[in-house]
């Protein structure tokens, strides 16, 4: 998420309990917003105040964010003040669209926009998908659709699968306040998938109005972090250890892909950092992805007297490192 920031406690902003309703926190926000309107109030620092109060309620009024957010300060302990949000804070939380404005937020902390800004929780969604609106009884209206950002394994997107995908829906209880609801999702993930991209799910947005269709609800892929693997687009690569002599005399190795292990001849006289490529070997696709190697030399980790000995007569046959005498010329 980038730099640490300022942690806002919404609740306390608000002057309200954690446990408070929906309703009640309407009612706080309108008192207070009264109380440091700019036209309105004498107080200090009202129009501060004033922003402050309005951003609170922007995300506690709304479940979602509200659930969210409640997620995230489960981290947080009292008096802390410098926060960084997690990676990827808000995977698989379930939001709808017609939910933000850039406009309506300007001004608000950074806090705020590193959770709910550009790219924050539902934001990223925003332009997609229907408003709620206001209808009257008999009227048929669609549904909203939904999103979440999920992630699936690298392999996954090399072969294509079928996947649960638990996501972490919102609803409202009888107490006035929004309440987690896991669901499960039997997901078909497309071979030659990528981060970033859109799966949408027909029908599994929220439920029309009347006889209205429900909405969709559309999964922004993006991958586990992976032990061995790095992904940029379609293009995945690999640091690849291999010995002196390998790199020194060169050879036919098997190296690990995503899909299994393939033969990869190492030219002789190979540096480390040296990079190669296997072609068509990334993420498929029309075209697929390269699949990219750096050799990263690496010593044994313990050598024997045998080998000691040998790497001394080495020393003496070459006669110390060429490339490094170049450097005293300069």
């Amino acid at each position: 998420m980038g730099d640490d920031v300022d942690y806002k406690d919404y609740y306390q902003i608000l002057g309200v309990d954690k446990q408070a309703s929906q309703s009640d926190i309407k009612k706080a926000y309108r008192k207070l917003a009264h109380k440091y309107h700019p036209d309105l109030s004498k107080e200090a620092d009202a129009e501060e105040h004033f922003k402050e109060v309005g951003e609170a309620y922007e995300v506690l009024k709304d479940p979602e964010k509200r659930t969210a957010y409640d997620q995230l300060g489960a981290n947080w302990k009292t008096g802390q003040r410098e926060y960084q949000p997690p990676p990827d804070w808000d995977a698989g939380f379930e939001f709808h669209s017609g939910n933000y404005s850039n406009e309506a937020h300007a001004g608000f902390s950074d806090f705020f926009e590193s959770l709910f800004g550009q790219r924050g929780a539902g934001a990223r969604y925003s332009s997609m998908g229907s408003s709620p609106g206001e209808y009257s009884v008999g009227e048929h209206a669609q549904g909203q659709d939904s999103f979440a950002h999920v992630f699936i394994d690298l392999e996954d997107a090399y072969q294509g699968a079928t996947r649960s995908l638990v996501l972490q829906s919102t609803e409202m209880g009888n107490d006035g306040r929004p309440h987690v609801k896991p669901r499960t999702l039997h997901v078909k993930i497309p071979k030659g998938v990528k981060e970033g991209q859109k799966i949408r799910l027909q029908g599994q947005g929220s439920p029309g109005l009347g006889k209205g269709k429900a909405g969709d609800l559309y999964l922004e892929i993006g991958f586990n972090p992976h032990s061995l693997y790095k992904v940029n687009g379609r293009t995945v690569s690999l640091d690849l250890p291999v010995t002196p002599w390998e790199a020194a005399l060169g050879g036919k190795i098997k190296v690990p892909t995503p899909v299994g292990k393939v033969d990869l001849r190492i030219p002789a006289r190979s540096s480390s950092g040296k990079r190669m490529r296997l072609k068509g070997r990334g993420i498929p696709g029309k075209p697929a992805g390269d699949f990219y190697l750096t050799l990263q030399i690496v010593l044994p980790a313990n050598l024997s007297e045998k080998e000691k000995q040998l790497y001394q007569e080495l020393k003496k046959l070459s006669g110390g490192c060429k490339a490094r005498e170049r450097l005293e010329t300069v």
